[in-house]
């Protein structure tokens, strides 16, 4: 475990971030654009966004969110390379010791039905199923072009 969970930095980060989102998670849609959803997230400015990095290479990464009341666990990816080796953990727990030192309460995050790997995995660090729906609305107007 030679990899460091560092704060996103633009410069350094950036297209090695864009490029393990569009490996490892294969955002198609406009509103999941890498560039797009780390302008978004940039703008907020709120230093929720790590990757893992070893020697300058970016091997993982995880976005986080919190509005006062819920956080959220958004786009965890490490290389495949890089798996069960415990950097998704790692991953995982360095967001919530971020989000817990926010008195962020409880935290959610959404899979895509069917991926029970990724369900397990989540299962493993304490989170359970909930009986909800999940709804989303776009917004076209503020979603740009990737």
């Amino acid at each position: 475990m030679n990899e460091s969970i560092l704060q996103f930095e633009p410069l350094a980060h950036r297209s090695q971030v864009v490029e393990l989102w569009q490996r490892v998670l294969g955002y198609g849609a406009a509103h999941n654009a890498p560039h797009f959803a780390i302008d978004k997230k940039l703008a907020v400015g709120d230093g929720l966004l790590f990757v893992a990095e070893t020697v300058g290479k970016v091997v993982g990464s995880v976005m986080a969110g919190y509005d006062g009341h819920r956080g959220w666990i958004y786009s965890l990816a490490v290389l495949p390379d890089y798996r069960r080796r415990g950097l998704g953990s790692r991953l995982m727990r360095h967001a919530e010791a971020r989000l817990k030192r926010l008195g962020c309460a409880k935290i959610n995050l959404q899979i895509t039905q069917g991926n029970e790997a990724v369900a397990a995995f989540y299962l493993k660090l304490g989170y359970q199923m909930e009986p909800r729906i999940s709804m989303g609305k776009k917004i076209p107007v503020n979603i740009t072009a990737a």
